[in-house]
């Protein structure tokens, strides 16, 4: 088994795997640019190797994505009550600008502000974000030009965040870089860019993921606490890794990582914790305290109930949701017939938290697109799961606007939303079911398929067991009738056993 110093940090070109060689979808799809890539392509011969294709078109598709908001930017944003959302075009950007005192030069979490949201509602490095954007706005013309500058400065950093992460996941599994064209031109990614500054931790969180593929796991960690600093979701993969790393015996590398996310966290929160604490505190209090709300299917049982579930009981519903999914994958884990891959853990933990939320934005898609492209890159499934999640965001702007339109009725009414949460939910119940076969048939998985073992599992990837339960501690003689090539444990890269 390899060192983490030895883990190769990058492959030739030779090496890779082109998806249009063992993807349908992808090899239909090639047609539009000439076709799959054929056996003697040369690669590596010029300055356009695939990351810089895929930054370049993820640029591209970002740019198209703020053009579909163009009709807010020149009005929307402003003038009518649902004219936002029947374009489809809503972001919280502009409207907290003034909402959240950035421009009146209140300072995040310190000041209070006007109105019933007392302090800031974001994570502390998202306030931050937040702050580094109000100060290149320009602070003249009016509150409307000041908004649209806003939005726009904060369309720039997000844009740079976009580019970071098809980076970081076309580089994580250096053998298949083709795989981050997934996200480049993911339709939900593209829609929901900018309605939020979600991006920052899903940027922090590819970083780490690709630390952690490097071999690097105090680096991962302290990207991990970075990104946990922005967002509340990234945490969720320090419990997967500790079960990987029990399988494995990986404990000093999981400690590198835990302390590494626990000091890079503390750092960025400490200062503000210390001196200025319920402004802190508020995005933990608003979390709790936020009742049932958009996309979730708790919303789906409030209004059709006469008695809905007060607030404290969906908070303890959910949380023991959460923990149930939070065993069964750690009961996968240990009893899978080859240790999971620590992609489709990651992805299998963040979508567990997503479906028993008591709220879905839409722009919690972005979370999921990376870990869903590494965890699963079929194009066939990736394109379901994105359709369903466009039909989710087109179906809660149009159910807003049949809310915002008085009695004009104009939108999606009650029951149409409903299956529009309903499609979100499958959609995503559905990429998690093809996660699952892959771990339990991992003869099925298409990154093992290619010879390699856990890619982007770093110190995990050809290690041995040191621990598993069930079935997994007995080597089963086959574990489905299949003719393609198979990692065995402890293998060199490009060495192939059929025996399982």
């Amino acid at each position: 088994m390899p060192s983490a110093e030895s883990t190769p940090a990058s492959v030739d070109e030779s090496d890779f795997v082109p998806p249009t060689r063992n993807d349908e979808v992808a090899r239909s799809g090639s047609e539009l640019i000439g076709g799959p890539l054929g056996r003697r392509a040369l690669l590596g011969t010029s300055w356009w190797n695939p990351v810089r294709v895929i930054a370049l078109v993820a640029i591209g598709v970002f740019a198209l994505g703020l053009v579909q908001k163009a009709p807010c930017y020149d009005g929307a944003w402003f003038f009518g009550a649902s004219s936002q959302y029947t374009h489809a075009c809503y972001s919280d950007i502009p409207h907290l600008y003034q909402g959240r005192g950035f421009a009146d030069g209140l300072v995040p979490y310190f000041d209070k502000l006007p109105g019933d949201m007392q302090y800031l509602e974001y994570p502390v490095l998202t306030g931050v974000f937040m702050e580094v954007a109000a100060w290149l706005t320009p602070g003249s013309g009016s509150i409307q030009d000041q908004e649209q500058w806003y939005w726009m400065v904060n369309a720039g950093m997000l844009m740079a965040c976009a580019a970071v992460i098809v980076v970081c996941v076309s580089r994580t599994h250096a053998r298949r870089p083709w795989d981050g064209l997934l996200v480049a031109l993911a339709p939900a990614f593209a829609l929901t860019a900018t309605i939020n500054w979600d991006l920052l931790a899903v940027a922090l969180t590819a970083s780490a993921m690709l630390m952690w593929a490097r071999g690097r796991s105090l680096a991962f960690g302290v990207l991990l606490g970075l990104a946990t600093a922005a967002k509340l979701y990234p945490v969720f993969l320090l419990g997967p890794l500790f079960v990987l790393c029990w399988r494995a015996g990986k404990w000093r590398d999981f400690g590198k990582a835990l302390g590494g996310a626990v000091v890079s966290w503390l750092v960025v929160n400490l200062p503000v914790m210390f001196f200025a604490f319920d402004g802190w505190s508020k995005f933990y209090t608003f979390s709790q305290e936020r009742g049932v709300d958009f996309g979730s299917f708790w919303l789906i049982m409030a209004q059709n109930s006469s008695d809905p579930l007060s607030t404290e009981t969906v908070n303890t519903f959910a949380t023991l949701l959460m923990l149930l999914a939070c065993a069964g994958i750690a009961a996968l884990t240990l009893t899978a017939p080859r240790r999971p891959r620590f992609a489709q853990l990651a992805f299998l933990i963040v979508a567990a938290f997503i479906l028993t939320n008591k709220v879905y934005s839409p722009q919690y898609v972005l979370w999921l697109v990376p870990l869903a492209v590494l965890a699963r890159p079929k194009w066939r499934d990736f394109l379901i799961w994105q359709a369903c999640e466009v039909a989710y965001f087109l179906g809660i702007w149009m159910y807003l606007a049949y809310t915002t339109s008085g009695n004009a009725h104009k939108g999606l009414p009650t029951d149409g939303y409903h299956w529009a949460i309903g499609l979100h939910l499958m959609g995503t119940a559905y990429l998690c079911a093809m996660v699952l076969r892959d771990i339990l048939m991992p003869e099925r998985d298409v990154v093992r398929l290619a010879g390699d073992d856990d890619p982007s599992g770093g110190v995990l990837d050809r290690a041995e067991d040191v621990f598993v339960l069930g079935a997994a501690a007995h080597r089963p003689r086959h574990a489905a009738q299949f003719d393609g090539p198979q990692v065995e444990w402890g293998s060199e890269p490009g060495t192939t056993d059929r025996s399982l």
